[in-house]
């Protein structure tokens, strides 16, 4: 009894013998195979028939997923010579069995066992002839005795057609399998036939070509092939890819570039140090602040990072306290309106002190400031001197007080606070004057478009917090008690296990300098430094003295310390750990390492900081800006003479974390960029409003474009790559502005073919170029394309709402123009002109005439409009000054050339008796000045200049005797 073997790919026969009178199905094929029946006891030969895979729906024959139907006919190759048998069908049902069906001559049921099925009975078709049946079914280790007797045929061209005769009943489109025999009889040919009535063998032989390749290659197994004969699709293999780049910043604990990793996925939480608000803003600030906005937005917007930004305002602190009694003091010092005679001896008392300060100083910075201010007071007081001490009045008096008062405000602000600043007890003094410069400092950074943080946190609205944080410290064993303050003990901090003290400056650890300007002014007394078990440990909390504001807490009423101050707030908010810290280099040592080792003393860990990010320094003109020196811009006189737009262009063209030199010649650079991309935003605007056919917008791409779309790619690429790199603008902006350069040259080129360029390609760059502006907050505006017009805060977008009317004023202009030029009347092309240069730039309008090209309207700044036309008259006044020196040069060179024409050539050296003193009849000199006879090589010299004034001598008197001579 024969086995079939269940396979994915349909059935096989078994490897087992098979008895006459039984039948196989060798499927090779899930849709496709042959249905072979073996010959009975009888002796007639074996019959193929095909049959054909179909899946059964559930409806119309529930439990049956596939049938398998046969041909009614056998696949004799003499039709008429067999029986015909009824169409054999398989069906295999959900349940696992199986069903043989012939016709109407009943049922076979199988009976899966393992991965076999077994026939219990024999197949009842039969054929009459032996010879007809060609066994293609069969497995790859048969040989049919049909195909042995074709392949015999030693004629090739015979054997063609035998196998062509053969093959006639064989359709190798419906899917017929590939037996082993078939592999043989291929191997036999050379090619396919080219005798157009052989179209069986050559369908055939490409059927199987498809499969094996060439006819001479060697054949795996029949049982590898493709069951179905179709041609399969090759191996595919991924690209290789490029290594993505990584975000990289430079952190301050590792003083290197490490991978940024947050610590809860996308989430990043960062703490920003703000400012100590007791004065005005100033450069120093915005350089942090602008900077942080950068790396913020960059994270945020380019890296799609979730930014939980917070910031603190420090209104506790020496500084406030000491500015607010001394504003305080002065106030009612200045209300008494004290007399001359008064006011000159409370400035003489002044300064004994402050000149006594001065000779103290050996800083050299510090020591010119007060030299300067020393100086001005005095100056400010001669005036003042003579007439007081004859008692005169009037109101020139009283203006020579006021202008001294001013001169001598800090002078006399110090020295009324050391007399009178301990009996100031009013806390709302100390309130007021934080509040003030908070809201001027929230102006100016709005002013500077920077972003407003997502939490602010105040010192003073946190003291409950702060005294919880120290308190915890303490019973941690980290700080101590002493005379109603609270220390941070640094040594047994940095001796514990799993800490460490001066991480990010540690050669600075026990510099009593920086560790006394971090306690603060009022905190350096002897008293106070008493009280530390150790020079390096800082104070926590701060008992008041009389004169400073207080609150309880169990050690006592004072105020908190500096460094607490950020801890406790930034702990409240972000917890154990965040992942940026952000400061000024300066705030490096002793704040940040001291907020560092309270910080993980209070939650006993070592990681309490992931990245420190440090600006760097600002300064001016080359000098060191400092608020205590009073070298220092404020940023609303900075915003006086540039835009916010272009000191932000400044700090990109500048690395974050290096020093900023604010000076004329980083703003003129700065000037240059916004230029620079400006101009280029308002060419492709001019290029977009042009008007196209819609398939016009897309025209054919030449090697012009292609290269410009492929430098695109790689600036993309590099700006990319620079970004990483430690969010490194200054590489940023330069591959933008080489990128806008190339541009602009392939515009030029274009303008100069008198062709149009790509408007999509220009476009797609425009707007990339926006797209990255704006995420480093260049442009403030929502602008789809370039700098927005009318500036920020503007709620009317301007140009599309009068762009159609200057467009409709430049063509008609154009066409006055056209006619003025034809009619020659240079009066209309002169105040066509005075339009252009004279009143469109008090608009903000420029208009640009090319040769040969419609006019260019652009939408302009006004300042910068007017700034340039100023800078073209005095371009043209230079141009006009420089052609007239150039032509009263021209003047005194002919005219000395003529004087020298005049003199006859016997007179010339006649003149020169400080060289010789003997000449010849002809005038020539034959001896110096000493008597000695002049050399032959001195005679040929004074020959030759004597013929060549013999020659110009010449041209002179023919000159005179044509009337030329002016």
């Amino acid at each position: 009894m024969p086995v079939l073997g269940m396979k994915r790919s349909g059935f096989r026969r078994s490897p087992r013998s098979q008895p006459p009178g039984g039948w196989a199905l060798d499927g090779r094929s899930p849709s496709l195979g042959y249905l072979r029946t073996s010959g009975d006891a009888a002796g007639f030969g074996p019959s193929v028939g095909s049959f054909r895979l179909t899946p059964v729906p559930r409806k119309a024959a529930p439990g049956v997923l596939w049938a398998w139907s046969g041909r009614s006919s056998c696949s004799c190759a003499r039709p008429g010579r067999c029986r015909p048998i009824s169409p054999p069908r398989l069906e295999l049902s959900r349940s696992g069995s199986s069903t043989v069906t012939q016709g109407s001559r009943g049922v076979r049921q199988l009976a899966a066992k393992g991965c076999g099925v077994r026939v219990p009975a024999p197949f009842p078709g039969r054929v009459r002839n032996r010879a007809c049946a060609l066994p293609l079914g069969a497995d790859s280790g048969a040989q049919a005795p049909d195909y042995r007797s074709i392949l015999s045929i030693s004629d090739e061209a015979a054997r063609v057609r035998a196998l062509n005769e053969h093959l006639s009943t064989r359709s190798y489109v419906q899917g017929f399998s590939l037996s082993q025999a078939d592999v043989d009889a291929f191997r036999q040919l050379s090619g396919p036939p080219a005798d157009a009535q052989l179209f069986h063998v050559a369908r055939w032989f490409r059927h199987v070509a498809a499969i094996l390749g060439s006819p001479r290659a060697p054949a795996p197994p029949c049982g590898l092939q493709a069951s179905r004969g179709r041609r399969t699709q090759p191996p595919w293999s991924p690209p290789a890819g490029s290594e993505p780049c990584q975000l990289r910043l430079y952190n301050s604990l590792t003083r290197r570039k490490d991978v940024f990793v947050p610590q809860d996925g996308r989430r990043v939480t960062w703490y920003c140090c703000g400012p100590t608000v007791y004065d005005a803003s100033h450069m120093g600030h915005a350089r942090s602040y602008i900077s942080f906005d950068i790396l913020r937005r960059v994270l945020r917007d380019y890296f799609k990072f979730d930014v939980f930004y917070c910031m603190n305002i420090t209104d506790i602190d020496d500084k406030i306290i000491k500015r607010a009694r001394q504003n305080y003091l002065f106030e009612q010092y200045r209300e008494k309106q004290p007399q001359a005679v008064q006011l000159l001896e409370d400035v003489h008392a002044a300064l004994q002190p402050f000149s006594a300060k001065l000779r103290e100083t050996s800083d050299p910075d510090k020591r010119q400031m007060l030299e300067r201010l020393e100086r001005a007071v005095r100056l400010a007081a001669e005036p003042l001197e003579e007439p007081a001490r004859r008692g005169l009045a009037g109101e020139e008096l009283d203006g020579r007080v006021q202008v001294l008062l001013e001169e001598a405000k800090d002078l006399l602000s110090d020295w009324l606070d050391s007399m009178h600043g301990s009996e100031v007890s009013d806390n709302s003094i100390f309130s007021k004057l934080p509040k003030f410069w908070e809201a001027e400092f929230h102006k100016d950074m709005e002013a500077l478009n920077v972003l407003p943080p997502d939490v602010l946190t105040r010192v003073s609205e946190y003291v409950p917090e702060i005294v919880d944080f120290v308190r915890k410290i303490v019973d941690n064993g980290y700080g101590y008690v002493s005379n109603g303050s609270v220390y941070f003990d640094t040594v047994k901090f940095a001796n514990s296990e799993g800490h460490c003290y001066g991480k990010l400056v540690p050669e600075a650890v026990g510099d009593q300098k920086a560790l006394q300007e971090g306690e603060g002014d009022l905190s350096v007394s002897a008293e106070r430094l008493s009280e530390k078990r150790s020079p390096s440990d800082f104070a926590l909390w701060k008992a008041s003295k009389p004169g400073e504001p207080s609150w309880p807490c169990p050690w006592g009423k004072g105020r908190p310390g500096w460094h607490i101050e950020c801890s406790a707030m930034a702990g409240t908010l972000l917890g154990a750990s965040m992942d940026l810290h952000g400061g000024g280099f300066d705030l490096r040592f002793p704040h940040h390492d001291n907020e560092l080792a309270q910080s993980e003393a209070y939650f006993e860990n070592d990681c309490w900081v992931r990245y420190f990010l440090h600006t760097g320094h600002l300064t001016i003109a080359g000098c060191k800006m400092s608020k205590s020196l009073k070298n220092f811009i404020t940023i609303k006189d900075a915003l006086k003479k540039h835009s916010a737009r272009q000191l932000r262009l400044a700090f990109l063209t500048h690395s974050w974390k290096d020093a900023l030199d604010y000076s004329a010649d980083s703003m003129e650079a700065a000037l240059r960029l916004e230029k620079l991309l400006n101009e280029f935003f308002l060419n492709v605007k001019d290029l977009l409003r042009a008007p196209v056919e819609v398939a016009g917008q897309f025209e054919k791409w030449e090697d012009k474009e292609t290269e410009l779309n492929k430098s695109f790619y790689d600036k993309k690429a590099a700006v990319h790559e620079a970004l990483c790199d430690n969010v490194d603008t200054r590489a940023a902006m330069e591959e933008m502005r080489a990128l806008v350069g190339q541009c602009n040259q392939y515009m030029a080129a274009r303008k100069a073919a008198r062709r149009r360029p790509s408007r999509a390609l220009l476009e797609s760059i425009a707007r990339y170029l926006t797209h990255m502006l704006k995420i480093f907050g260049a442009i403030e505006e929502e602008s789809s394309l370039g700098f927005p017009v009318g500036g920020p805060g503007t709620s009317l977008n301007l140009e599309p709402t009068v762009m159609p009317y200057l467009q409709v004023l430049s063509e008609f202009r154009e066409g006055v123009r056209r006619v003025a030029r034809e009619h020659r009347v240079p009066e209309v092309l002169q105040l066509s002109d005075a339009l252009r240069d004279d009143i469109l730039p008090e608009l903000g309008v420029r208009f640009e005439d090319h040769e040969g090209l419609p006019t260019v309207v652009k939408l302009v700044d006004r300042d910068t409009l007017l700034r340039e036309r100023e800078e073209k008259k005095r371009a043209e006044e230079e141009k006009r000054r420089k052609k007239e020196e150039a032509a009263r040069k021209r003047q005194e060179q002919e005219a000395a050339r003529l004087a020298k024409m005049k003199v006859p050539p016997s007179e010339m050296f006649l003149s020169e008796s400080d060289k010789y003193s003997k000449f010849d009849e002809n005038g020539l000199p034959t001896h110096d000045t000493e008597g000695k006879e002049l050399s032959k090589g001195q005679a040929k010299k004074l020959k030759k200049l004597f013929e060549a004034q013999e020659k110009l001598h010449q041209e002179y008197l023919q000159l005179v005797q044509n009337g030329s001579v002016p």
